[in-house]
């Protein structure tokens, strides 16, 4: 999976760019799924709603309840992700470090967990 990380100091960046340039960005994710799917890797791309419209669900005693999020307390959140279906880490490296978001350190790439 190759998960693409936000902040507050980069979503201010992203927001302060002209239109030019965050569509320049959205280009390079139209390109890269465009890849993907023809490459028959992708199998999922999907950015996700302002954390802020998250929300935390803990079940007691069969009650379930929920509160604002986000669920942890840290700077940096999922903003979107790729779940893509490669030969190897390597190669889901190669299409991450396409992302504009690599230019500032903030994607990481990690193996979806094979359970039996």
């Amino acid at each position: 999976m190759i998960m693409i990380q936000m902040n507050p100091s980069l979503r201010k960046f992203w927001e302060d760019m002209s239109e030019a340039d965050q569509a320049a960005g959205y280009q390079a994710h139209n390109e890269l799924t465009g890849k993907l799917a023809a490459s028959g890797e992708l199998v999922a791309s999907e950015a996700l709603a302002d954390v802020s419209l998250s929300k935390r669900v803990a079940v007691t005693d069969g009650v379930v309840t929920t509160t604002d999020g986000p669920f942890a307390e840290a700077k940096e959140y999922l903003a979107g992700f790729y779940l893509v279906d490669c030969e190897n880490i390597d190669r889901a490296i190669e299409h991450a470090a396409k992302l504009p978001e690599a230019e500032l350190g903030m994607i990481e790439v990690r193996p979806v967990l094979d359970l039996p």
